[in-house]
């Protein structure tokens, strides 16, 4: 009769199982649905406690757990975000403006769906490039910090 023996857990690449990384990306949520809603406003307390405490605990995260490369994964969770950010904005879309944004200049004789098309596409865009670029400096603070340790 043999024995089980547990099954050791294998370290992914990036040192945090991806639910974990789904769950920490969602931390940064809550300011995007407040701010999209009107509920929370540039410049205030609240909105720079929902700015800041999500890439910071990403950082312990990283660095408590000693994930090989700080930088890397952090850059992974800030475009997952990013993702998150995007898909968000954008069912809250109707939610954000009091009138769609538009065009202007040479572009705004475009018919309003594509004005729409367009901003939405850019703004989407817009949205992975943020969360990538914070995802890339809180893997640049969190490697830094893992260096010292």
């Amino acid at each position: 009769m043999s024995t089980a023996q547990p099954v050791p857990q294998r370290r992914t690449a990036l040192g945090i199982p991806w639910p974990a990384l789904l769950g920490l990306a969602l931390l940064g949520l809550p300011r995007v649905v407040l701010h999209d809603l009107g509920l929370v406003h540039e410049g205030t307390f609240v909105n720079l406690l929902l700015v800041v405490v999500p890439p910071m605990v990403w950082i312990v995260t990283a660095v408590l757990r000693r994930v090989p490369n700080p930088f890397l994964t952090l850059l992974v969770l800030g475009l997952i975000y990013g993702v998150l950010l995007a898909l968000t904005h954008q069912v809250l879309w109707d939610a954000a403006f009091d009138a769609p944004p538009t065009l202007g200049g040479n572009l705004s004789d475009l018919a309003p769906g594509t004005q729409a098309v367009i901003i939405r596409v850019f703004a989407a865009i817009s949205s992975v490039f943020t969360g990538v670029l914070v995802g890339a400096v809180s893997g640049l603070i969190a490697w830094s910090l893992a260096r010292r340790g």
